[in-house]
């Protein structure tokens, strides 16, 4: 039988605790248990999923940072050294990084590291697409294949991250695009920006997603957003896709996942239902582009780091909301001296 919205708030209403007294943790648990189909819900085991690649387009000066520190950043997630393999490792947290197209390859070979590169970075979005229609494609089924892996490894839980300098520029044009997010609210800082940088990403942005336009109007298809995707991005989309038909929950992270679950959601109509937003980030983008998917956010702590931070920040919540919800005592079970 079919688990309504209604039904779960019952079970809810019923706990031994006054009605909604958790606040928006009820939400959160209701979520939870929405999308398990269970008033029983489990949120273990999970993984942290994170894949990384580079883009051209930093080659316009969008980003103050250069390439080598995707590969840098790649070696310490996957060594232990960044902020998201500490969460992981202290939630007890499994993950994976996968290489879908660094610059510069990795240096360390790590048994959570994993090499699928379609190639070495994305083509300069402002001049050029950024992938070709096959390698979009191939993108997808890399995603899918990790998906799959994942549900093999009875991963109840994902949370997807991203690793990649630049990625913002091509997350700003994907939420223009599919997002219907205006221009003057499509590009933040990223990771940080200067005044000429911030000036330069608007002007990319603008240039590139006006091209796309120009061509196919309102009809944004594959090869739309494989003119200005990034790598990275079009791989969490086609795992997100993969995911939510196995029935695996996904924590959606910041803009840049949050694009990708827009392209999951165009080609994969209810891909969203199997996602529960962490947060809303302080890219000025990222409200509108989770309005679009119909998701609330969990939490609003200004974060931008990416790396599946997000996710991880509220897993300790969704594991307690997965507790309360099926060990709590029943009101009508409860025996009055």
């Amino acid at each position: 039988m079919l688990l309504t919205e209604e039904s779960i708030k019952k079970h809810m209403d019923g706990l031994a605790k006054p009605m909604g007294s958790l606040g928006r943790w009820e939400d959160l648990a209701a979520r939870l248990c929405w999308i398990q189909q269970t008033v029983a819900p489990v949120t273990s085991p999970a993984e942290l999923v994170i894949f990384a690649a580079d883009h051209g387009v930093v080659a316009e000066g969008v980003s103050l940072w250069p390439p080598q520190v995707t590969t840098v950043m790649v070696e310490q997630i996957a060594s232990g050294g960044s902020v998201s393999a500490a969460l992981s490792d202290a939630y007890g947290i499994s993950r994976r990084v996968v290489d879908v197209g660094t610059k510069i390859p990795p240096r360390m070979e790590h048994s959570r590291l994993v090499s699928n590169r379609v190639r070495p970075g994305s083509g300069n979005l402002a001049i050029e697409p950024a992938m070709t229609l096959q390698e979009y494609y191939q993108l997808l089924e890399i995603g899918a294949d990790e998906a799959r892996l994942s549900h093999l490894r009875g991963a109840r839980v994902v949370i997807l991250g991203e690793m990649g300098i630049g990625n913002t520029t091509s997350a700003s044009c994907l939420a223009r695009l599919l997002g219907d997010v205006p221009l003057d609210l499509v590009v933040g800082s990223g990771a940080g920006a200067t005044d000429t940088s911030l000036a330069q990403k608007k002007s990319v942005v603008q240039d590139a997603t006006d091209r796309v336009l120009q061509r196919c109007g309102k009809n944004i298809d594959d090869r739309a957003i494989a003119e200005v995707g990034g790598l990275e991005i079009v791989a969490m989309s086609g795992f997100m896709e993969q995911a939510a038909k196995q029935q695996q929950l996904l924590l959606l992270d910041g803009m840049i996942a949050t694009a990708a679950a827009l392209i999951a959601e165009q080609r994969c109509p209810g891909t969203k239902d199997k996602m529960i937003a962490a947060h809303q980030s302080a890219e000025p983008s990222h409200a509108m582009m989770l309005q679009k998917l119909g998701l609330r956010p969990m939490l609003e702590w200004s974060m931008r780091l990416g790396e599946g931070t997000g996710g991880l920040a509220i897993y300790p919540l969704l594991t307690g909301a997965a507790a309360w919800c099926k060990n709590t005592a029943r009101i009508d079970e409860l025996k009055l001296p």
